[in-house]
This record gives C-alpha cells, structure tokens and sequence, in this order.
C-alpha cells in the first residue's frame, strides 16, 4: 500500500446537494425550503423546541418525580469505603481528603455494605444501626456529635 493510493470505499464520501440551480436539478426554485415563512427565509431563527407559539411538548408533558435540593448537601459511605481512609480518626474532613464524600458534602452517614476490617473512631459522621454493630464488632468506637440534624 502507498499513500498516493490510498482512497476512501465507494459510498462513503456524497457529493454536496447544490440547491438552488434551476428546476432540472431537483432543488430549485424554493431549494426544498417550502413556501414562505420563518424557516423559508435566510437566516429565519427559531428557538429549539419553538412550535411557533403552541405550547411546546416538554412544556405540555407532567412534571415527574421528586428532586431534592438537599441532596447535593448529603453523602451516603459504604462501610468498606472506610477502609480507603488512612486516618484513625474519621470525621468528615478526612472523608474528604480520601475522595469517598464529595467536597460539597455537610453530612454524611455511613451505611452497612460492604465489611470494615480495621478498627476506626467515627467522629461527628452518621452511622446506621447495622453498620454501628459491624464497626464496633472490628474494635472501632463512635463518637457523637452534639450538633442538630
């Protein structure tokens, strides 16, 4: 194979519609653009989803669902995500430091999934009832924090 050979497979590359060129060419006259109206015109602008002034489809479709705003605010940790954190003491800055909660994150609350092999001190983090017995089942303790949820 050389270079000055080299050419793309039949069908692959088609030729460019000219539009425009008289009513033997397939496009002229209105150059396939209809008759009159936004969209016949150089550069007619029409916003995407715009119908032309009926209530647009996303607009006439139901809300669904819930989106909590809370949300972006809340961090949920595996148990065995404890195992990444290098520090003794896990409170939700060095969650942080470990890349496990989001840095936006105010809260987190560690779930059981997963299984801890260490044993860690929990400090002003979240824990349910399982993942409580399953940390001080490996030797760690958990400290409460006196702030309100």
């Amino acid at each position: 194979m050389r270079l000055n050979t080299i050419k793309s497979s039949p069908g692959t590359k088609k030729v460019r519609l000219r539009v425009g060129r008289g009513a033997s060419a397939g496009q002229g006259k209105t150059s396939g653009r209809g008759v009159k109206g936004q969209r016949a015109r150089k550069g007619g602008y029409h916003k995407v989803g715009f119908e032309g002034g009926q209530m647009p489809l996303q607009r006439r479709m139901p809300k669904v669902g819930f989106r909590s705003a809370m949300k972006a605010t809340r961090a949920e940790v595996r148990l065995s995500e404890l195992n990444a954190v290098t520090a003794d003491i896990i409170d939700l800055a060095a969650l942080k430091a470990a890349g496990v909660v989001p840095i936006f994150a105010l809260q987190a609350k560690v779930v059981l999934s997963g299984e801890i092999t260490r044993a860690v001190t929990l400090r002003g983090v979240g824990v349910t009832k399982g993942a409580a017995e399953a940390i001080a089942k490996a030797g760690g303790t958990i400290e409460v924090a006196a702030a309100a949820e």
